[in-house]
């Protein structure tokens, strides 16, 4: 197998399929969204926070830390925020955790999905 330099750029899953030629997915490879991100290619190190926002109720967020071959993530749901996107000509160039005024508690979301 043909050893190749990880990717640390990607930020979307459709940026992803552009830059990963045998990257393949399953369902919305974009569930989790990109909050921040930083990494260096020639220090082999990726630090990012993503979160799944469940509306009106809050986000799942995942914390992951790559150095060279070790990877550690922390998942974690934090009540009553949402993702806020911030966009520049229609493209999402920032994204933040925020209050979310309309949150409800877990037993109404289960009637209102149910």
């Amino acid at each position: 197998m043909e050893n190749t330099d990880k990717t640390y750029g990607n930020t979307t899953a459709s940026g992803a399929k552009k830059n990963v030629k045998d990257i393949t997915f399953w369902g919305d490879g974009d569930t989790f969204k990109l909050i921040s991100k930083a990494s260096s290619k020639a220090e082999k190190w990726m630090k990012s926070t993503k979160a799944m926002e469940i509306r009106g109720v809050g986000c799942v967020v995942q914390v992951t830390t790559q150095q060279g071959d070790n990877v550690a993530e922390a998942l974690t749901f934090i009540p009553g925020v949402k993702i806020e996107e911030f966009k520049t000509d229609g493209q999402v160039v920032k994204r933040k955790l925020v209050n979310n005024s309309e949150t409800v508690s877990f037993e109404e979301y289960h009637e209102l999905s149910s």
